[in-house]
């Protein structure tokens, strides 16, 4: 699973405050079409909301329900302490006794570019440290374990009994929150979260210890870690080598010796197996309401795919003008593809009738389980009218809290210059505190000018036409941004005509007070007046309705954890996570996908795409040697419960025996973020023989191979 792009996340997630070829505009994103299913009968699965299981409460009794398998206290410890958070936005485990630790590919290159040398290109070419010696280590990467979980629900429950408003229970519980991670940060020397579940109805403390020197071990070259390239990613059948290897070394320098890890099976796991992901799924929102969805599938997702897609577009007519390979270019780029993608998966599962219908179904089962209980329905009963008034009244806001927004990629530099300089003013005129305005002072005297004034002339028409296309062409800010102009000459002429990059001319503004800046004719800083109230009052209204939302879903995930316990797990938080399901195939295209690929499918890609990129290999893997068996499994799937922050995450079977390594799900699994299904999504793993023989045949990376398999220590 790929990591996605922070603001804009942020801009189609909530209240503001891994990557495959598009979906089919026909295609559904589970279950059965519209015209085929009797929508008014649909029930809610059972898993709709999951199998993200916390180590909290383990569902212990399901297990062996289910799988005819009872883990014990032992061995939940034991997988729990050999798996791993890789810095702050993949997972990981340990994978042998001498502190040896595996992940993906895709987690590893910001390490790998970090200790390339002068002339090398570790992220493209590759690297494997054949000695212990010539293991790189990592600056600023570190490793956390999960060694601490404590409740402390009660505790914040009573650090919030006291407040009269929403503002003030919001305000008492960040406060202990903090309180209780300094606390225990004193007592324990350990890194220290205060986890949130069910929206608030259940907070944990989370105690890591983390490792700081971490060292490259082995990582594939850039065409087989994302083999396949962008078109093949969120898909399946699927040929990816997307894995890497670190080691954690202890204070002394040495190889940390670890008594929990996972051993490798090369066997994998047959079809039909029950298989285990632990790792530490980023972020859902399954427990939503149905108007929370709505308002997603209405206005956030269209608005920030639209924003997306253009940004995209910009991005590659810039790189084909440069004419040469430009990385950071590039890497915005593939985050906005891969993002795309992934909104695109999400916003075609809100848009399908079927699994909608089932996410009214939950809905209304919960909410007759309330108004059956007198107690429940005292308590809880108006919510969810109150969660769709406020997410109707932010309808009024959106579009000015999207269109004025200034942060994240794609947004014009001059505007965002603009609107600084024109709430400094305003800063000024409200006597805001002296820190606050000379903090706000020195951004704009420092703000750095656009490097490159086609590419801001680009994002500033994009501006432009979203504003157009969004607020509409009366709209007065459109009106004074457009007048008879195009979006293009519009911006083009703004450039030319505007002063505002001329730092003398931006210091005489700010000396001169804040008459100057609000009097002042250049064509940015009239626009920058315009939207920064705007903006402004979009921001205040979604911080008033995102506080009362905030307490609501605290609310209503009391009532769900009162109706249903522990049967629903709580929606992801980049915490560790335990999700069961079975290695599968599924049908797809008129077909079937099989439960894994071989090595010679890889070949077959790299022969049937004339050896071209994205499907092009490295020269040693041009002609494997005899020994190597080309049927070999590669790449399987399975039905577990995974999003992204699973990227690296082990796949272990009932012997806590690493089988596979999750790096991506199906295109059909995309709709995960608001509901999990099992009839076609699915997880994407590199399996557990397929790393082991490329090691051993391809890269003659004998002593990772014997530590990997147990055969010798890693020293």
């Amino acid at each position: 699973m790929r990591p996605f792009l922070g603001p804009i996340w942020l801009i189609a997630g909530l209240l503001v405050g891994c990557a495959g070829s598009r979906l089919p505009e026909d295609s559904p994103a589970g279950g059965p079409s519209a015209p085929e299913a009797h929508l008014d009968t649909v029930r809610a699965g059972r898993f709709d909301t999951g199998k993200m299981w916390t180590f909290d409460d383990p569902p212990v009794e399901y297990f062996a329900q289910r799988y005819g398998f009872r883990p014990t206290e032992e061995w939940l410890r034991h997988v729990r302490m050999a798996a791993l958070r890789f810095a702050t936005y993949c997972s990981a485990s340990f994978v042998s006794p001498d502190g040896l630790v595996m992940t993906n590919h895709h987690c590893a290159r910001d390490a790998a570019a970090a200790v390339s040398r002068p002339g090398e290109n570790l992220v493209q070419n590759g690297f494997y440290a054949r000695t212990l010696e010539e293991e790189r280590r990592v600056p600023n990467l570190f490793v956390d374990q999960l060694v601490l979980i404590e409740d402390v629900t009660r505790r914040i429950e009573r650090a919030m009994a006291g407040a009269r408003t929403d503002e003030e229970r919001l305000r008492a519980q960040e406060a202990e929150i903090r309180a209780i991670e300094e606390e225990y940060r004193q007592r324990t020397g350990l890194e220290i979260q205060v986890v949130s579940f069910y929206n608030g109805a259940r907070f944990s403390v989370y105690g890591y210890k983390r490792y700081r020197d971490v060292r490259l071990v082995f990582l594939p070259e850039l065409e087989l870690g994302y083999f396949g390239g962008d078109p093949d990613n969120f898909t399946y059948p699927r040929y990816a080598f997307d894995c890497a290897f670190f080691r954690v070394y202890d204070e002394q320098g040495q190889p940390l010796r670890t008594e929990h890890f996972f051993r490798f099976n090369p066997r994998g796991a047959e079809e039909g197996e029950p298989v285990f992901v632990v790792g530490n799924p980023g972020r859902t929102s399954r427990l939503n309401t149905v108007a929370q969805l709505e308002f997603r599938r209405d206005l956030a997702l269209p608005y920030t795919l639209e924003y997306l897609k253009r940004r995209s577009a910009i991005l590659q007519g810039v790189l084909r003008r440069l004419g040469e390979p430009n990385p950071e270019l590039e890497n915005q780029l593939f985050s906005i593809e891969n993002t795309i993608k992934a909104f695109t998966g999400q916003l075609r599962g809100l848009r399908d009738p079927y699994l909608m219908a089932r996410k009214r179904a939950f809905e209304r089962d919960f909410r007759r389980a309330v108004e059956a209980n007198p107690t429940l329905r005292s308590r809880y009963g108006g919510i969810w009218e109150e969660i769709a008034r406020i997410r109707m009244e932010l309808r009024r806001y959106y579009p000015d809290l999207f269109v004025f927004q200034t942060q994240g990629i794609g947004r014009s530099q001059t505007l965002a210059l603009a609107q600084a300089m024109a709430a400094y003013a305003h800063q000024i005129q409200a006597n805001a505190s002296t820190a606050e305005i000379e903090n706000r002072r020195s951004r704009i005297r420092n703000w750095p000018a656009p490097s490159d004034r086609e590419l801001e002339a680009n994002w500033l028409e994009a501006h432009l036409e979203e504003a157009r296309r969004i607020l509409g062409p009366e709209d007065p800010y459109v009106r004074a941004a457009l007048g008879d102009r195009s979006p293009q000459e519009a911006a083009r002429a703004l450039l030319s005509r505007s002063r505002i990059w001329d730092r003398s001319y931006r210091d005489s503004l700010l000396e001169a007070g804040s008459e100057a800046i609000l009097r002042a004719s250049d064509p940015a800083l009239l626009l920058g007046r315009l939207a920064e109230p705007r903006l402004r009052a979009a921001q205040e209204a979604n911080a008033r309705l995102a506080s009362r939302e905030q307490v609501l879903a605290g609310e209503l995930a009391r009532a769900l954890f009162e109706v249903y316990g522990s049967q629903i797990p709580p929606d992801a938080t980049f915490t560790l996570r335990l999700a069961d399901g079975v290695v599968r195939g599924y049908p797809y295209n008129g077909t079937l996908a099989p439960h894994k690929t071989t090595f010679y499918g890889l070949y077959d890609r790299f022969r049937s795409f004339d050896q071209k990129a994205p499907w092009s290999l490295p020269e040693r893997w041009h002609h494997p040697p005899p020994e190597f068996d080309l049927g070999t499994p590669l790449n399987f799937v399975s039905t577990n419960d995974i999003i992204g922050g699973n990227s690296g995450s082990p796949v272990i079977n009932r012997q806590a025996e690493v089988v596979g390594l999750i790096f991506d799900g199906n295109i059909e699994s995309l709709p995960g973020e608001f509901i999990y299904t099992e009839e076609t999504s699915r997880a994407v793993s590199v399996h557990a023989g397929g790393i082991i023989a490329a090691l051993r045949h391809i890269y003659q990376a004998e002593r990772l191979v014997r530590e990997l398999l147990g055969e010798n220590p890693g020293r």
